[in-house]
């Protein structure tokens, strides 16, 4: 069944009408047309796909390319340009080049490397925890843990100095609100960039004990450097922060699940892990474009075409998890998409779940009688944001 044969049926993004819950018609489109002609925010169209097994078929095909560069690559802003001498981002690069650039890197997010970051995280999560219970009730848990936490991480790891998270973190807020005009994410988007690239170069004459110094002595190239910087600066607090916030909100509102974690440390890496399955925060966990003729699903994806996955419900796919509309800390399912697939998968990955871990063990611990200061219908959560979350988590003691 080809492109002419369907019609663009929803407009995307979708709003969520239950915080636990992806778009209803995400999940209409799971059972009916799981592989189907959508209308993307700029009028385009483009695939989605919304089954486990297509996504994954889709993400190690070589025939689907990352270059967002490629005329008709979904969910690119409209009018971007890329000038002559503009090196692509390491979302953006295909086979040879990705590979070599990832192995650059890879190495500063093994398991042994983020372990032995255990401690310092630990401090920074406990001197976050000692500033909520020193400070008023309610207190916002976004605002004092969620945010803070993988922001002071992530800034240590790249040698970026914390005084400047108000600057990042607006900016990339405004990057990831879709009610941001075009012209105001290129320049919250340069700004981040041109920051990068001025702190890079400073290291070039100061180098520090930080991923970017690294990186600086094996002879990386400052463009590619101040992209890969970017990229990880911008995914390295906004993702995990709101799984902090996400994912207190649930275990306050599940006394079994909490009690589970609270009498067995040794469960908090699988609870971690449902909570990622459970909420797949961002609505595409990511896109492509065919270079070739596919047929993926039973469809044909024609050269040309772009593909958005929504991660979201695949990863409740029924054919992939027993119930995965319930949030289940026996499942012990690591085969979800929470972090994508294939080549391009997480590069953070590791460190993500190390941060929740530590998080979640320490809050509950060192704050036994935490509780939600409002019901959840009266949160605000990130409807208007390509990655979901809450803007602010009252809670009290």
């Amino acid at each position: 069944m080809g492109e002419d044969t369907m019609a663009a049926s929803p407009v995307l993004p979708l709003k969520r009408t239950c915080p636990y819950a992806p778009p209803a018609e995400h999940l209409r489109l799971q059972r009916e047309e799981p592989v189907a002609r959508v209308t993307l925010p700029d009028g385009s169209t483009a695939w989605a796909l919304s089954r486990l097994e297509d996504i994954r078929t889709m993400l190690t095909d070589p025939r689907f390319s990352s270059d967002r560069y490629r005329e008709g690559y979904p969910l690119q802003p409209p009018g971007q340009q890329r000038r002559a001498d503009e090196r692509p981002l390491l979302i953006g690069l295909d086979p040879p080049e990705h590979g070599e650039a990832r192995r650059a890197v890879v190495g500063e997010f093994t398991i042994k490397r983020m372990n032995a970051l255990r401690p310092r995280i630990q401090q920074i999560v406990d001197d976050c925890v000692d500033a909520v219970l020193a400070g008023p009730r309610p207190a916002d848990l976004v605002a004092a843990l969620a945010l803070p936490v993988p922001s002071l991480v992530i800034c240590e790891l790249l040698g970026v100095p914390y005084a400047d998270h108000d600057f990042f973190q607006d900016r990339s807020a405004n990057l990831l609100l879709r009610s941001t005009p075009a012209q105001e994410r290129f320049a919250a988007a340069k700004e981040i960039r041109d920051y990068m690239a001025t702190l890079i170069a400073e290291k070039a004459k100061t180098p520090g004990d930080d991923l970017l110094s690294r990186q600086l002595a094996k002879g990386a190239d400052h463009e590619d450097l101040a992209g890969l910087g970017f990229l990880l600066l911008l995914a390295g607090h906004e993702t995990t922060g709101n799984m902090i916030s996400l994912g207190t909100m649930t275990l306050l509102e599940r006394p079994e699940a909490l009690a589970a974690l609270r009498r067995d440390p040794a469960s908090t890496p699988q609870i971690v892990e449902e909570l990622l399955r459970y909420f797949t925060i961002a609505e595409y966990v990511t896109s492509r474009i065919a270079v070739q003729d596919v047929e993926i699903g039973g469809v044909l994806i024609r050269a040309g075409e772009g593909v958005v996955t929504l991660g979201n419900v695949a990863n409740r796919d029924p054919a992939a998890f027993t119930d995965g509309d319930t949030f289940d800390i026996e499942r012990a399912a690591r085969h979800h998409i929470a972090f994508g697939f294939g080549a391009h998968q997480c590069l953070g990955q590791n460190l993500a779940r190390v941060e929740l871990q530590i998080v979640f063990d320490t809050l509950f611990t060192r704050i036994p009688g935490l509780r939600l200061a409002a019901p959840t219908d009266e949160l605000s959560f990130k409807d208007d944001s390509t990655v979901y979350g809450l803007h602010s988590l009252p809670v009290t003691w």
